[in-house]
């Protein structure tokens, strides 16, 4: 029988031999073999996934791995800017009633006469573009009972000046602001009180110089206005419809 089945299995063909013809132990190589191609191929498309990508982190300026510093000294985490440090005295912002200052006057300073009925009278040191309340508040203040009505406390103070608090109000053409004690007493003509200050003037004390009319004379307030008051008589120059002859005509007759 055994004869037999080996003579008919000699004769089939070999694509049927090799079909039927698998041992166990040839199965299990070939599985073997299967899933060591499986594995290997799950380990590429493994490999070949998308992944995210950390952006590289920020170095600061200076030396490598150093953290900036902050204004009190400790050092901040790399890539962060440290925060703005107190300001100076010279970039100081100004204080609460003081008038606008221009670029470099920050550090400038004024000096003031205040007299009459004030806690201290006497000479007052004060930043550039300060104005009369700032002067009184140096000054320890009116004393009660003062009559300060004819006294502009918003005016913007000049260099030299001086402000006379209780005094009787100054006469025109003099110094507006100021009570009492300005050149010539009451009733006093107003071409007798001196030059004319851009400062202070008003509009129709202004017509009064020459060459000035109306609009010119608003043309100096709206400049006096815009900065803060005149440091100096040449700043005339930059008014508009003021040239090299008016200039020249009008800057003997006027002050800051």
């Amino acid at each position: 029988m055994a004869r037999a089945g080996e003579a008919l299995w000699e004769r089939m063909p070999l694509w049927v031999q090799a079909r039927c013809g698998l041992t166990p132990r040839t199965l299990a190589a070939l599985a073997f073999v299967l899933v060591a191609a499986g594995a290997l191929a799950a380990q590429h498309f493994w490999s070949g996934r998308p992944q995210s990508v950390q952006a590289p982190a920020v170095v600061s300026e200076g030396l490598p791995g150093a953290g900036a510093r902050s204004a009190d000294g400790r050092e901040q985490p790399p890539g962060s800017h440290p925060a703005p440090g107190p300001l100076s005295s010279a970039g100081a912002l100004p204080a609460p009633g003081t008038g606008p200052t221009r670029p470099g006057a920050a550090a400038a300073r004024i000096v003031v006469d205040v007299s009459g009925k004030v806690r201290k009278p006497g000479i007052q040191r004060l930043p550039a573009g300060s104005r009369v309340t700032d002067a009184l508040r140096a000054a320890g203040g009116v004393k009660e009972g003062t009559d300060t009505s004819g006294l502009n406390q918003a005016r913007v103070l000049t260099d030299g000046e001086q402000v006379i608090v209780g005094g009787s109000p100054a006469p025109a053409g003099t110094a507006g602001g100021n009570t009492g004690g300005g050149a010539g007493g009451p009733g006093a003509p107003a071409d007798t009180a001196g030059p004319v200050s851009l400062s202070s003037a008003t509009v129709e004390q202004l017509d009064t110089l020459p060459g000035v009319g109306p609009v010119l004379a608003q043309h100096i307030i709206d400049y006096r206005t815009e900065h803060g008051g005149f440091t100096s008589v040449d700043e005339l120059r930059q008014v508009t419809g003021i040239g090299d002859r008016r200039f020249s005509d009008l800057q003997p007759l006027v002050r800051p």
